[in-house]
């Protein structure tokens, strides 16, 4: 049948394993032509289950050779294999399970399982790909001690990996030769790694707190050796700063990270084998930008913490993902508050999620932190489950202080060490340390969508009393129409002409002065009363971004400027700025719908000036605050999308602030420059970022900035600064801009052809272009050589760019964008479904779009729909969207 639709999985019907499986003992025979798997596996029936339960393995795309139950081999009428799963009727209460299978690698295309990167042969195991290499009970909630033996050529492969410490290799017959390695901890399929290829690594180690000492190696190309040392940096601080935090010390007496240049995802934390993408390792001044430089830490951050938040405490199914992802998004964004500037870190991230992740609460996809069902888990890798999740970690840290997030934490690892876990047995560690009830806070996890607070205030100058009315609200998502209240922590402060004012609550004993303070919002609506307030103040909510909420306040132009110099807080100032932008560009927007003349509100460029001229900010935050709410932020404010009327109003806005502040502007420009060699440190990011920021909107005042830009490219020391010159003069309208553009981009080419992540940015930087033409330009650049369809990095540096980066184009009236992601879509389902449904979402959201681009965006979801063989990753997107 075409397109049979695949089973819903609910996380109400979890049972626990029938089998368990106390040791699996592989061994991998690596060749060209494929590979053979024989799995030993030591296996036991689970208490719960009664004596005539079948054994149920699962298994995809494997060739099996033979099976044997203590070592007698299976007739075929003993056992049944399907296209995904291996059943035996009947086994003892403990056996020995042999099976070898037969796969092939180098055709493995969804790089999930076992499969070959260029002549490199990697895994991908998270969330099923284990049962790509052999049959297995491939899910969380069975944890085993692996010892593994990888066998290959030695010329061909004379690196190979696995999980644990080696304890034994040796030379073989034919030029092959094997390593054996051996995890002593516990873990499910998904954290498998294995790697094989003709690698090199440089070393470095690390003493515990405990005094041991552990081995470091970064394994990549030869010809990537020179781009290691960052990453290497960076692992040495996360391991430090894990034991400092968190008190926790790395296990094994090995740790070992592979760079893959064909990779579905950033990294993934196998168990003392990280297999990262190349995009998220290598790092090198002349060829990685400033972000980059900040990305590769932060992931090699993120999966060494994972050591213990995913890893040594694992999650017991799917549903529980968060468990893992999101507290470990928390422990990095804080690692990297830490090594850099604690305000931009948040103000980035408050960025995405407000941009996306929002953006994913309000469409067809929406799902809780922790889903309710899901048809292919691969889908449920979101901004909602990693960044929300992040965020409701974020809330028990402010709910429950520093000190007893920390007992929290501790009796978390302690009490499930060596366990799978879930979201409950998180929540109750956070209850016993505090003595709380969080049963209403546990709605952040089964309640889809964005709350909304709308809160107004009022001053009463005889009594000195400043009241805060807060109501709270919910839209409607896919899995429930009606939402109870959340627990909502509001930080906030009152703002005076002197700066934050002390809090008196009225109600609540105070034996301090404070100037900020956490409310707790509980109900759909309640007030505070704030006593001794002598001036009527401007309040500061949500500071730090307390909750992932859309907050409302009538504020006016002069509030928000008030804030901007005033607020203790950075990120409110920061937000503050953002509100007085999006309210003038939004009014922009209405007027060209009126057909009225569009002007700027002069409120706007008062406070840009103020913040140039500000010496005592952080030139980062003066980057942040000088850049206008995006376009997709913009798109996600709105009720309706009027896709060329934002765009035209936001390139006005950049014009006139341009042309009114030219002065600032170059003297911003002027000062940011970096005499000192490259290096990627704080102080220098934050000049390179406001410097940038300054050259883009001088390219709009004056001609003259071309050769600015020209010149800055040519002399760049560094990948940062020839990157930015080459995407502002690419990105201009200007004919003699387009001209050094059109040199440019042929040059940069060619001196970088050899090197692939930077060949990603080349194509990124002109996917994003807003220039007509766009869809044939990404058209063309996919007949580029350098462009491979099968390489995941570079689908998202075209493909992926275009669709979320370039809005005037991807929502072109003619609906071309929409058929160039369909056809990229329907081309991937077979290739790799993963990359074709992640590549769906700027397709999904058609709802807020006018009803001609409304009828374009869903044409081309059912021309998807109704593709042969449809997988069930692309499946579940598109038949959500289109509901």
């Amino acid at each position: 049948m075409k397109n049979a639709q695949p089973k819903t999985i609910y996380l109400k019907d979890y049972q626990p394993p029938n089998y368990l499986i106390d040791t699996t003992e592989l061994r991998v025979e690596l060749m060209e032509e494929g590979a053979t798997v024989t799995a030993t596996l030591k296996m036991r029936r689970n208490s719960h289950a009664g004596e005539d339960a079948p054994l149920l393995l699962h298994g995809i795309e494997l060739e099996l050779r033979e099976l044997k139950i203590d070592g007698r081999v299976l007739d075929a009428n003993e056992y049944y294999a399907d296209a995904e799963s291996l059943t035996i009727e009947q086994v003892p209460a403990e056996f020995v399970l042999e099976s070898t299978v037969f796969i092939k690698p180098q055709e493995n295309t969804s790089l999930e399982g076992l499969y070959k990167s260029d002549d490199m042969f990697c895994t991908q195991c998270e969330a099923e790909g284990f049962r790509k290499i052999t049959y297995y009970l491939d899910r969380p909630d069975v944890m085993s001690e692996y010892t593994t033996t990888v066998v290959a050529d030695k010329a061909g492969y004379p690196v190979l990996l696995s999980n644990g410490n080696p304890i034994d290799s040796g030379e073989l017959d034919n030029g092959r030769h094997f390593v054996t390695w051996h995890d002593p901890f516990k873990k499910p399929s998904y954290l498998f790694a294995l790697v094989a290829g003709d690698l090199e690594y440089i070393e470095d180690s690390f003493t515990t707190m405990s005094g041991r000492n552990i081995e470091l190696r970064i394994f990549v190309e030869e010809k990537d050796i020179d781009k290691c040392d960052h990453a290497m940096r960076s692992l040495k601080k996360s391991m430090a700063w894990d034991e400092e935090v968190y008190g926790r010390e790395y296990d094994l007496d090995i740790f070992m990270i592979v760079a893959v240049d064909a990779f579905n995802m950033g990294a993934m934390e196998n168990k003392g084998l990280n297999i990262f993408n190349t995009s998220a390792v290598l790092a090198k001044t002349e060829t990685t930008t400033d972000a980059a430089f900040q990305r590769v830490e932060a992931i090699v951050a993120h999966e060494y913490f994972h050591n213990w938040s995913g890893n040594r405490v694992t999650c017991r199914d799917w549903f529980q993902l968060s468990l893992k992802e999101g507290f470990t998004v928390f422990r990095d964004a804080e690692f990297s508050a830490d090594m850099g500037s604690r305000v931009v870190k948040r103000v980035e991230d408050v960025s995405l999620l407000r941009t996306a992740q929002f953006s994913e609460d309000a469409g067809p996809m929406a799902h809780p932190v922790q889903p309710a069902s899901f048809i292919e888990i691969s889908n449920f890798y979101t901004l909602t489950v990693y960044e929300k999740g992040c965020e409701v970690v974020r809330m028990y840290h402010t709910l429950l202080g520093p000190e007893l997030f920390r007992e929290g934490s501790d009796l978390y690892f302690d009490r499930h060490d060596g366990q799978a876990a879930t979201i409950e047995d998180f929540t109750r560690c956070m209850e016993e340390v505090s003595g709380r009830d969080l049963t209403q806070f546990k709605r952040w996890y089964s309640q889809a969508g964005t709350p909304r607070l709308d809160v107004n205030g009022s001053y009463d100058a005889d009594a000195q009393t400043y009241t805060l009315n807060f109501a709270q609200s919910c839209p409607a998502t896919p899995e429930s129409a009606e939402k109870q209240p959340f627990h909502i922590p509001v930080t906030l402060g009152l703002v005076g002409q002197q700066g934050d004012l002390p809090l008196t609550l009225q109600g609540v004993e105070q034996t301090e002065t404070y100037t900020d303070m956490v409310l707790e919002i509980t109900e759909s609506e309640q007030s505070f009363v704030f006593e001794n307030v002598t001036e009527q103040p401007v309040p500061s909510l949500l500071r730090d971004f307390s909750a992932p909420v859309k907050l409302d306040f009538p504020y006016s132009n002069a509030d928000l400027t008030f804030l901007m110099s005033r607020d203790s807080d950075g990120f409110n100032r920061w937000d503050a700025c953002q509100k007085l932008a999006t309210g003038i560009l939004e009014g922009l927007v209405q007027a060209q719908l009126d057909g009225a003349t569009m002007e700027l509100d002069s409120s706007l460029v008062a406070a840009f000036r103020t913040v140039l001229n500000d010496d005592s900010l952080d030139p980062a935050m003066v980057a942040l605050m000088l850049k206008l709410p995006s376009e997709a932020y913009l798109a996600e404010e709105a009720d309706v999308i009027h896709v060329d009327e934002i765009h035209n109003a936001r390139e006005f806005v950049r014009d006139q602030l341009a042309q009114q502040l030219k002065a600032e502007f170059q003297a911003a420009y002027d000062s940011n420059q970096v005499s000192e060699p490259y290096e990627p440190s704080a102080a220098q990011i934050a000049k390179r970022s406001l410097k940038n920021v300054a050259l883009g909107y001088l390219m709009l005042a004056d001609d003259d900035a071309i050769s600015l830009a020209r010149s800055q490219y040519d002399n760049a020391n560094n990948m940062t600064d020839s990157a930015a010159a080459l995407a502002l003069l690419v990105c201009s309208d200007k004919p003699q801009a387009q001209h050094q553009a059109a040199e440019l981009i042929i040059a940069f080419y060619e001196k970088w052809q050899q090197e692939a992540l930077v060949v990603n940015q080349w194509f990124t930087v002109q996917a994003i272009a807003p220039q007509q033409g766009a869809v044939e330009r990404v058209r063309e650049l996919m007949q580029h050589p350098a462009f491979d369809i099968k390489n995941p990095n570079k689908v998202r540096s075209l493909i992926g760019a275009f669709c979320a980066n370039n809005h005037v184009n991807f929502h072109r009236t003619d609906g071309a964008g929409y058929q160039l992601l369909a056809d990229m879509v329907i081309e991937l389902n077979t290739l790799n479904p993963q990359i074709a449904a992640r590549l769906l979402a700027p397709l999904s959201k058609w709802q807020k779009q006018i009803p001609q681009r409304q009828q374009l965006m869903k044409e081309q979801l059912s021309r998807i729909l109704a593709t042969e063989e449809l997988s069930k990753d692309v499946y579940e997107v598109v038949s959500k969207s289109l509901k």
